[in-house]
């Protein structure tokens, strides 16, 4: 299931799937500690005796953001409970603090008691062994902790009464109305939302092991009016910390920290926002809401997490939630495009920190700066293998080139230029084929194939041309001269090996024969973008139009939805066999290098507009709260693997870029 509403400040990181029920909280790394294990906090409502979660079908829901900011808007009614609520969920931009206000409006004419069931399913560091909850009465709160990891529950509602302490809000009581601890998952048990249904909790006060929690506030909603209320989960390394956490709500009201968050996001983005030129309003909001998406999947270490979507943990055992250079290289590199400076210099710092003695980055990493999972082989033909993919190591020196040239940020990246820089370029330098020049053989950007790949070799060209720039620019000539060289020797051996007369194009991938020859894998793949892309060849070189034109022509999905696949016959997340019409699913990022090629090889203002309908495409098929996915169904444009993914926003922003650049270079 999708994740509709992530909101996070870096460390803290919630998601929201399309039932607005609570799935998956990071802390305190985006991607490492998921404290649900992606299950569900259930959210339930009971009035005069009638109970719903909020997965009954019977609800109405909209779910979205409220406007240029990380705060939600959700609209929810049922028609047999007859009321609405209207929810704002903020994850507090400073502190690690969750908060939800809940506006419940009674459209009939006599007052209505209305209780809101809050449900726990903690997981607590990622498992359910040793965790305990437990009822604390001074506070009126409910504790889940293991270790250091402590998580604070309490609510607020109208009416401040004579328990509350002294500096409570005024007009406000602060505590939970109903309460149980319970086990879960063992004897049967399936965990105190159960206990829930009649409205009414066991009050069950402590539980230890696998445990969950549901507790309650109850409001009198006065006929044809609206009452509010108020929750919030506190996240820290000790009771004291979150408890602390507690006091200032109660002391300055829940209110204040959700108010505070949505202004911070409005600012956030009026320190860079562009002007629009002629795009849509739609495709405008898309940008800005973006670059917010964006903000929420990277660790305030560095880390830039391809996807905090857990549900995909459920099919192949393990998630999205790590940093994959390449994807934060580019993701990186589009943030610099909108101005984002003090976001991408961690990244780059983190790369720098995880770059390996030899010069080159590993498939993925954890948040943390550990080696993540891997299934890419360290033995091939019985020889040790380098598991590599070295676009990885490459576009990470092409992004920080393209951030120095915007920001001439000299004194950062000082301490980068021999630990990154030189260090990774004399590895892409030496890892060549003495007698074609090209980089040796790596795994593809989709991680599926080994090959000398025109992607590769685009990025690998692209890393030792930043190389050479950068070492000329801190006064080494030698070591430029040599650089520059052997990209030059990299684009030769690609003219010569990738490109296929016989096809009129370039082909995605070779590999040497045993005889010294050469196999081609002349299938059509979208990554041969990056020929032109990185600036390997000119977009205006006859074997890149003839290349583009191929893989327009065969990759576009010829249904309703539309959009571009990655390649033909794309095995993954396959919905149809009809490869004429179905090349594979529509994914954003390939669907948006198309309008990126648009707008690269526009001559006239009016040539920018197949760019434009891609990029309107992309709202009509993202999600109503405007997260993309990495892929959409074929036929009905359902989100398909994860959701939101980083790079699909990351794409659109960099679109969205260029495309004003390039409005500007084509001014009449």
């Amino acid at each position: 299931m999708p994740r509709d509403l992530p909101l996070g400040n870096g460390s803290l990181l919630v998601n929201f799937d399309a039932t607005y029920q609570l799935r998956d909280l990071y802390w305190p790394h985006v991607g490492l500690e998921n404290h649900s294990k992606g299950h569900v906090f259930r959210f339930g409502v009971w009035v005069d005796g009638r109970f719903k979660w909020l997965d009954d079908p019977g609800w109405s829901r909209r779910l979205r953001y409220a406007h240029e900011t990380l705060v939600t808007e959700v609209e929810l009614s049922h028609p047999e409970l007859q009321l609405d609520l209207v929810c704002h969920d903020a994850v507090d931009f400073h502190e690690n603090l969750y908060l939800r206000r809940l506006d419940a409006s009674n459209p009939t004419d006599r007052a209505r008691d209305v209780r809101l069931f809050f449900h726990h399913d903690l997981h607590i560091s990622s498992h359910e062994v040793g965790d305990t909850a437990y009822y604390e009465p001074e506070r009126r709160a409910v504790y889940h902790y293991k270790g250091p990891r402590w998580f604070l529950i309490n609510a607020a509602t109208p009416g401040k009464r004579p328990e509350d302490a002294p500096d409570s809000v005024e007009g406000w009581h602060i505590g939970l109305q109903q309460w149980a601890c319970g086990h879960k998952g063992v004897n049967s048990l399936e965990g105190t939302w159960k206990d829930a249904e009649d409205g009414h909790l066991s009050g069950n006060p402590i539980a230890q092991g696998s445990v969950d929690s549901t507790v309650a506030v109850h409001l009198t909603v006065p006929a044809r009016a609206a009452q509010t209320a108020y929750y919030w989960l506190a996240i820290g390394s000790s009771f004291e910390e979150v408890t602390r956490l507690n006091r200032s709500v109660r002391h300055r009201g829940p209110w204040s920290f959700i108010d505070r968050t949505a202004s911070y996001w409005h600012l956030w983005l009026d320190a860079h926002r562009p002007t629009f030129a002629d795009l849509s309003a739609d495709v405008s909001r898309l940008y800005l809401l973006s670059l917010l998406i964006l903000r929420t999947q990277i660790d305030n270490g560095g880390a830039i997490i391809a996807a905090n979507d857990s549900d995909i943990g459920s099919a192949v055992r393990d998630t999205y939630s790590y940093m994959w250079p390449r994807d934060g290289a580019l993701v990186a590199h589009a943030l610099d495009l909108a101005g984002y400076l003090d976001i991408t210099r961690p990244f780059y710092t983190f790369c720098r920190e995880v770059l390996s003695k030899e010069g080159y980055l590993l498939h993925k990493y954890n948040p943390d700066r550990t080696l993540a999972s891997s299934w890419h082989p360290w033995v091939r033909d019985g020889q040790k293998d380098l598991p590599i993919q070295e676009d990885e190591t490459a576009l990470v020196l092409w992004a920080l080139w393209n951030h120095f040239e915007k920001w001439k940020d000299i004194e950062y990246i000082k301490p980068l230029y021999r630990s990154l820089i030189i260090r990774a370029a004399e590895f892409m330098k030496t890892y060549r084929d003495p007698k074609t020049g090209l980089p040796l053989t790596s795994y593809d950007l989709w991680e599926e194939r080994r090959g000398v790949l025109a992607f590769t070799t685009a990025a690998v060209w692209a890393g030792l041309t930043a190389a050479s720039k950068f070492a000329r620019a801190f006064g080494e000539q030698g070591l430029s001269e040599e650089y520059s060289a052997a990209a030059a020797q990299i684009k030769t051996g690609a003219e010569s090996v990738l490109y296929r007369p016989e096809l009129n194009r370039f082909v995605r991938m070779a590999n040497k024969k045993s005889d010294g020859g050469w196999e081609f894998d002349g299938m059509l793949d979208l990554s041969l973008y990056g020929l032109w892309y990185f600036g390997m060849f000119p977009t205006d070189d006859l074997r890149i139009v003839h290349t583009m034109k191929a893989v327009q022509e065969r990759l576009l999905v010829k249904t309703n939805v539309g959009g571009a696949a990655r390649y033909e016959n794309d095995y993954y997340h396959q919905q149809s066999k009809d490869l004429a019409n179905v090349p594979g699913n529509p994914w954003f990022i390939c669907t948006l290098w198309l309008a990126q090629w648009a707008i690269a090889s526009a001559k006239t203002r009016e040539d920018l507009k197949p760019a434009a309908t891609i990029l309107e495409w992309c709202v009509h098929h993202g999600l109503l709260s405007g997260v993309l996915a990495e892929q959409v169904h074929p036929y009905t444009h359902a989100p398909l693997s994860v959701s939101p993914l980083t790079w699909s926003h990351a794409t659109f922003v960099m679109a969205v870029q260029e495309y004003l650049a390039q409005w500007r270079a084509l001014a009449r």
